[in-house]
């Protein structure tokens, strides 16, 4: 992964945790083998822990501790609805910054275009 889509991924990663939560409750390891599957491979379990104890202490999410085959308990975090006003102000400001990037990417597509038909009519 890019030092850029790095710095893009820790910008969305809450939002895209508290997502992954709104379809049903889910363990850190869960979560973070998930981002794996859609392609964010280089994702560090750490990260996803760091991120959980964060919207853990935000009242985001509520934990149940699950007994567990090995070891300690896990905790299994599950969105409850602080965390579902927080996801949708995420989709709002993701939709908005959407858009727009999209009409600047445009625009600026449309330029290089316009630009390049007219060197060529020379």
């Amino acid at each position: 992964m890019g030092k850029q889509e790095t710095e893009m991924l820790k910008g969305t990663l809450e939002g895209i945790v508290l997502a992954i939560l709104s379809g049903r409750p889910a363990y850190g390891y869960e979560i973070t083998a998930w981002l794996r599957d859609q392609g964010f491979a280089d994702i560090a379990e750490g990260t996803v822990y760091a991120l959980l104890v964060r919207v853990e202490q935000r009242g985001l999410v509520d934990v149940e501790k699950v007994p567990s085959e090995k070891g300690p308990p896990r905790k299994v975090y599950s969105l409850n609805a602080q965390g579902r006003e927080q996801l949708s102000e995420f989709w709002r400001t993701w939709s908005f910054l959407a858009d727009r990037i999209e009409q600047l990417h445009r625009a600026q597509t449309d330029s290089a275009q316009t630009d390049s038909t007219s060197q060529e009519e020379v």
